[in-house]
């Protein structure tokens, strides 16, 4: 009885902190694939700012967000 009780304990919590894990990385993953602003939303910000954006201009910019993104992450 006692390690019944024990072992139900013992995968609830192995399951807890994997889940937690797995989770984690999931959403690390998602967030690297899909950023949350893209470049129509960093086009609207600068158009907003009264500078015109060139399409260079904006690539660099989403690489460089990415870039810094990836040294977070690390």
């Amino acid at each position: 009885m006692v390690l019944t009780i024990s072992l139900v304990i013992l995968a609830l919590l192995i399951g807890l902190v994997g889940g937690f894990f797995g989770a984690r990385r999931y959403m690390e993953n998602y967030l690297r694939n899909n950023p949350p602003i893209s470049e129509e939303m960093l086009r609207t910000m600068m158009l907003q700012m009264g500078q015109k954006p060139s399409s260079r201009k904006l690539h660099q910019m989403m690489q460089t967000m990415k870039a810094q993104a990836k040294k977070a992450n690390k």
